[in-house]
């Protein structure tokens, strides 16, 4: 049975929760571009420039001239509560929660050493299931044990994972993992923050040739696409595999961000141009559908081809929006989409005073729950969390207040919303299975690492 992935998740889901869009109809398949010391299988012919043949044709923003320094890359958990505003009752159970999340995994650790393995998913641009989820995730899992303070040489599990992710790449079809598919981009995002986080010497060349895949692959002038195209910034699953989406694009920053890439990285201020016009703000986004939306500064999936939203799609108005009225087109915000885009624009160094960010920050106030994705309901509920974890670390507050004046912890109210989800076996499953997360160990490492961001010591980089 075909298992069809989001990239929100798988990228990471497992995306990133996972929102895949659909293929663009006469973009031609093209091989894989070479990374400079990358593993054989990135060693192909260059491709040649995707045709964007459905790409809408945009104004260009204004280049941003000021800047923020970017959060900063927190690659350890609080070795106690003393180094988190939050109770010490509260530290306590997010603790025994990644603790026994942990003990769970390594249960359901394949023999070889990876986590879902001969696990197949398609993404909505591809025809053709690939195992390529296999990789991503062990990824994820090697980046959550080494988060909670595990190491190659103390725990076996970390290093059979680490192991098994290298001998997955280095194999004849590298970070595509097999030859059924794409998700190339997503694999190399998941395998650099995976081995950011283990801050291991031997591991600094795979590191590196991650980061280099995940540059090759964003959509810009080097394969034929110009910044008044609405793929312009963006990264997708792969060139060739169809248009780029924001999920893609979050964890490609995220890699950038472990990467230690600052605000002036060209990848980072080509992504600003794909940020800027995902978000449904008039004053800074031309597109039609945000021209006619309701200014909500909340973020949709992707502007590619005209724009989609996920949330569109759930209250029956298309993806597309097109089964609005005629003349009214326009798209809905969302939340896993939106903590995506306020997450990426503080990581591209984007001031908080920025138009842009104070809209974004606006929406997660007026929808700030930790019970559902808003504009979702439960559907990619654990690729919500953990994104949004990722954002309100990166935003350095310890409080939301939301449009009613009350203020929230919003430390102390995600771990109660995560511990309240997990089963006896310390395991996490969304009964909304779409985007893979049915299966418990997609579910089970977003929930850890959103835990584990909410731990983290506060302002100490790592």
């Amino acid at each position: 049975m075909r298992n069809t992935l989001s990239t929100s998740w798988l990228c990471v889901a497992l995306v990133t929760s996972f929102c895949w869009g659909q293929a663009s109809p006469g973009t031609p398949a093209a091989p894989a571009q070479k990374a400079p010391g990358a593993p054989a299988a990135q060693d192909a012919t260059a491709p040649k420039p995707p045709i964007a043949a459905k790409s809408t044709i945009l104004p260009v923003p204004p280049a941003t001239t000021s800047f923020d320094p970017p959060p900063p890359v927190i690659r350890r958990i609080a070795k106690n509560p003393t180094e988190v505003p939050i109770s010490p009752a509260t530290f306590a159970r997010a603790m025994e929660a990644i603790d026994k999340g942990i003990a769970y995994l390594k249960t359901v650790q394949s023999p070889q050493g990876g986590w879902m393995e001969g696990e197949t998913a398609a993404t909505s641009t591809e025809s053709k299931s690939a195992t390529a989820a296999s990789s991503a995730m062990t990824a994820l899992v090697v980046r959550a044990l080494a988060q909670r303070g595990l190491t190659l040489q103390g725990e076996a599990s970390l290093e059979r994972g680490a192991s098994r992710l290298m001998t997955l790449l280095t194999g004849k079809n590298g970070f595509g993992t097999d030859d059924k598919g794409g998700m190339s981009t997503y694999v190399a995002s998941c395998t650099a923050m995976g081995l950011a986080a283990l801050q291991e010497p031997k591991y600094e060349k795979q590191l590196a040739e991650a980061v280099a895949w995940i540059r090759k692959c964003q959509y810009d002038e080097s394969n034929g696409i110009e910044p008044k195209q609405d793929w312009y910034g963006g990264m997708g699953y792969g060139l060739g595999s169809g248009r780029p989406d924001l999920s893609n694009t979050q964890f490609m920053l995220d890699a950038l961000h472990e990467a230690n890439a600052n605000a002036k990285d060209p990848a980072v201020e080509r992504a600003v141009i794909f940020l800027t016009r995902c978000q449904n703000l008039k004053s800074t986004n031309a597109a039609p559908w945000s021209q006619a939306g309701n200014d909500d500064g909340g973020m949709i999936y992707t502007p590619a081809n005209g724009g989609e939203s996920l949330s569109s799609e759930s209250a029956g108005e298309g993806r597309m929006g097109e089964k609005m009225p005629p003349g009214t087109r326009a798209l809905r915000s969302y939340g896993s989409m939106t903590y995506a885009g306020y997450k990426s624009m503080l990581f591209a160094g984007l001031p908080r005073n920025d138009p842009r960010v104070k809209a974004a920050l606006e929406w997660i106030q007026k929808h700030f729950t930790f019970s559902e994705n808003p504009g979702l309901g439960q559907q990619g509920y654990y690729y919500y969390i953990h994104s949004a974890a990722r954002a309100l670390l990166a935003c350095g507050s310890d409080q939301v207040t939301d449009t009613d004046g009350r203020k929230h912890n919003w430390r102390e109210e995600m771990i109660d919303s995560i511990v309240l989800r997990q089963r006896p076996d310390g395991s996490w499953q969304n009964p909304e299975a779409r985007w893979m997360e049915g299966e418990p160990v997609l579910a089970t490492v977003f929930s850890v690492l959103a835990l584990e961001e909410a731990i983290k010591p506060v302002q100490t980089a790592q």
